[in-house]
């Protein structure tokens, strides 16, 4: 029988005739096709089940790299596959392109752009978007770095000021122009102030030969007393070290009040100029949450139960950043490998539920953090191992080439990096915009 076809209001995707489920067999439907969705369509292959993948996009992002993007060491293709290659070996799942506007539990309907998608388990793992927390001119005069089309952007953004900055005779808006605030001293702001430093002081100056490199600025602002707060003080420290030596100012204890054209005024009434702020400090769950009519927890994040089931629907699934689960009393962080692991959970959660067998019981095992401050320089927390400098850089160069999906990225990375660590040069430092395609008559 063909899905959604007992129900007239079903449109678009419902009529589709690769849609068409054997007898018997529950679909399942997964809502994002992030780190989350992706390895739970992998972890379902061959299972008694059906499995509809959405997503708003047709790419899957391997987003730890995608500070690289904005920072001219890779291509965007290079963290970006096609979500249709990557599920072309799993014969009982199907890809649609859809923006999901919401679903109606007691029908068990995801809403799209498209029309309604019927399901019999929904899994939902949207992820995360930004997070402002109000801070008055932040949204509207900060560039972010949390998808794609944002990573090649703010490439664009930087590449263009120092084009400008040649045209500029007057010192002080030349650095203005110049000038560079990283706010948020997380993995990510670390990661893409230690980067654009470097970008700066290693390749620009050789593009730009008259380049005074005491105009260029960066600098990291952090509201909290340390870098890296989720890591060991130690490691924290280290990663502070090791931004300084690269020109980055990390100024800690800077809580930012406000952005306006001239730059970023601080808590205690500090006015920083700058030309460019970039904004990595908040997250929050994605805004599907917001519609499913629960009470959400802080970060708007949805509370599921110890199965990642939804209270009161069961049938219902909520993993990866959109999930406020917990173990030992303590939501689970917003990882990556919090939401693989809860992923995999769930697909044996469904394979046993075909299967007529009790559920199992999940239990996050924390393989540990790390973040990179450029050529030489990471820090790794793994277990009780503690690296930093020159051999968590290695590290994190193992573990990220690893774990990036294809075979094919993972080598042009890697022919990339070690171009820039050989050459000092950036290999992607062209100013594209894309341009949407004409509308047709």
């Amino acid at each position: 029988m063909e899905a959604g076809a007992d129900n007239p209001r079903c449109s678009g995707i419902g009529r589709d005739r690769k849609m068409i489920r054997q007898m018997g067999r529950p679909r399942v439907v997964i809502v994002g096709a992030g780190f989350a969705g992706l390895t739970l369509a992998r972890s379902l292959k061959g299972a008694s089940v059906d499995v509809t993948l959405l997503d708003r996009n047709n790419y899957h992002l391997f987003t730890p790299l995608l500070y690289q993007v904005a920072a001219a060491y890779l291509d965007p293709s290079q963290i970006a596959n096609s979500i249709r290659a990557l599920i072309r070996g799993i014969p009982n799942c199907d890809f649609r392109l859809a923006d999901v506007n919401g679903v109606e539990l007691e029908r068990r309907v995801v809403l799209t752009d498209h029309g309604e998608v019927s399901y019999d388990q929904l899994v939902l793992c949207t992820g995360s978007g930004t997070n402002y927390f109000g801070i008055r001119g932040m949204e509207a005069r900060s560039l972010g770095l949390k998808e794609l089309p944002e990573a090649m952007a703010l490439r664009n953004w930087v590449l263009e000021r120092f084009e400008l900055s040649r045209w500029e005779l007057d010192p002080v808006r030349r650095r203005r122009l110049l000038s560079f605030v990283v706010v948020g001293g997380g993995p990510t702001g670390v990661e893409f102030a230690g980067a654009l430093a470097e970008l700066i002081r290693l390749v620009l100056r050789k593009d730009f030969r008259d380049l005074d490199l005491a105009e260029p600025r960066v600098v990291l602002l952090e509201a909290a007393g340390r870098v890296l707060g989720t890591f060991d003080p130690g490691l924290s420290e280290a990663a502070r070290h090791s931004l300084r030596a690269k020109g980055v100012e990390v100024r800690l204890g800077a809580a930012v009040e406000s952005v306006s054209p001239a730059g970023v005024r601080l808590g205690g009434g500090e006015q920083l100029e700058a030309g460019t702020v970039v904004w990595t400090a908040g997250v929050r769950a994605s805004e599907l949450g917001e519609r499913l009519g629960v009470a959400l927890e802080r970060q708007a994040r949805v509370p599921v139960g110890p199965s990642m089931q939804l209270e009161g629907h069961p049938e219902v699934f909520v993993i990866g950043d959109l999930a406020a689960a917990r173990q030992g009393g303590e939501v689970l962080p917003m990882l990556i490998l919090v939401a693989m692991q809860e992923a995999r959970y769930v697909a044996a959660v469904i394979i046993a539920a075909a299967a007529g067998r009790p559920a199992p019981v999940f239990a996050y095992r924390d393989p540990g953090i790390m973040a990179t401050i450029g050529r030489n320089a990471a820090v790794a927390q793994l277990g009780r191992v503690r690296l930093s400098g020159f051999p968590g850089w290695v590290m994190w160069l193992a573990v990220h080439l690893i774990n990036i999906v294809s075979l094919r990225n993972r080598l042009v990375v890697l022919v990339n990096w070690a171009w820039d660590y050989l050459f000092y040069d950036r290999p992607v430092r062209l100013m594209v915009r894309a341009q949407q395609p004409r509308k047709r008559a």
